[in-house]
């Protein structure tokens, strides 16, 4: 039996807790990821032979860490998939940012574009004529608490861009603590503190309202922020 993290689980669903520095699903057949695990879980636990359907809808950076739907149907998956480009999926995260943001509470709207030589996604000025392949990002943040120059926040997405948060906060002047691709100088344990927190969507066949939730790892000591 795999390390999987399994929150959720019937026949449509697996709802899993994906660890930092652990891909979605990995670039070459050979490397772990979230998927393989996922795979390995049910040939195991339900002694499947052969191929076992996983189906990835959404992923989670590999530095990131929390809450994620896989789906174990193809009717599952394309379901969810609809769900996404429908915008019903509601999807709040915590992060530790610097103590930099003007406000409690706010919106972040950016126009993003994929920078090809740097390898990472930028924030397109507002001044700026339309690029070729940019897009619309927008998030609203929640200050929950401040402790030693540090703030932790809940961000809940409007749109599901490549890196949005961590771009858009870089963008802001509070990067993601432990972001060195996007902008922090401040140390991390493990990954970076970014953590999907809280996932609600609609059962692919049950038609209700199902939320999921991930405490955040143990090294973010939230007990500064009490």
């Amino acid at each position: 039996m795999s390390n999987l993290k399994v929150i959720f689980e019937d026949n449509h669903l697996l709802v899993v807790d994906k660890p930092p520095l652990l891909a979605t699903m990995g670039k070459k057949d050979d490397e772990d990821s979230l998927y393989r695990q996922a795979q390995e879980y049910l040939r195991t636990k339900y002694n499947k032979p052969g191929n076992v359907f996983v189906g990835v809808v959404s992923r989670l950076d590999s530095f990131v860490s929390g809450v994620i739907v896989l789906a174990r149907t193809s009717k599952a998956a394309s379901r969810l998939s609809q769900q996404l480009r429908d915008g019903t999926v509601d999807k709040k995260y915590w992060a530790i940012v610097p103590d930099n943001l003007p406000d409690d509470a706010g919106n972040l709207v950016d126009r993003l574009v994929k920078n090809e030589a740097r390898h990472r996604m930028e924030v397109v000025s507002p001044k700026s004529k339309p690029s070729i392949g940019e897009q619309e990002a927008r998030l609203h943040f929640t200050t929950l608490s401040r402790a030693n120059s540090l703030c932790l926040i809940e961000v809940k997405l409007e749109t599901g861009r490549k890196h949005q948060i961590r771009v858009q906060f870089e963008n802001a002047g509070c990067p993601i603590v432990g972001d060195k691709k996007y902008g922090s100088d401040i140390p991390f344990k493990r990954g970076i503190a970014l953590h999907s927190r809280r996932l609600t969507i609609e059962h692919p066949t049950k038609k209700v309202l199902q939320s999921f939730e991930s405490e955040p790892p143990t090294w973010w000591n939230l007990g500064r922020f009490e």
